[in-house]
């Protein structure tokens, strides 16, 4: 499984979500985007629906009668009813749950970057476990392990 650390630096958790998001969907495939905070998941929720004059991304916020048929599905707990094999972590509270899914992405920005440092750190000596981490840095995204 992979384990894609994003330091946020100059770009939003917003962004990165609806970014990884919409090339996931593209593919086929299904997203669990996680985050505690209700406020953070209701602008997800706003920003998944106006992602271009014609387009949305199609998703949902988790407890309704059709979480399963979400390709993105916005939640605080860590289960997939959507059956997602991808889940991003938009809080920066990194949850060893992720490690049941083919692929995940986590965001942390300077006021998590200590979980961060110790969730890679953790990960590190765990078989099967590819780590990444990526810094956001004057617009782009670039690769510092």
């Amino acid at each position: 499984m992979r384990v894609d650390f994003y330091q946020l630096g100059d770009a939003t958790a917003e962004s990165v979500v609806a970014s990884v998001g919409q090339r996931l969907v593209g593919e086929g495939q299904r997203l669990l985007v996680i985050a505690e905070d209700e406020a953070l998941l209701a602008r997800l929720d706003r920003l998944l629906w106006d992602q271009g004059e014609a387009s949305f991304l199609p998703h949902g916020l988790a407890g309704g009668n059709d979480d399963s048929a979400q390709p993105i599905l916005l939640t605080a707990g860590s289960d997939a009813p959507n059956l997602a094999r991808n889940v991003l972590i938009a809080d920066g509270k990194w949850r060893d749950a992720a490690l049941n899914y083919e692929r995940a992405f986590f965001l942390f920005d300077g006021e998590s970057v200590e979980g961060a440092r110790l969730a890679w750190k953790l990960l590190a000596g765990r078989d099967g476990v590819e780590r990444n981490y990526w810094g956001h840095e004057d617009g782009r995204w670039v690769r510092k392990a």
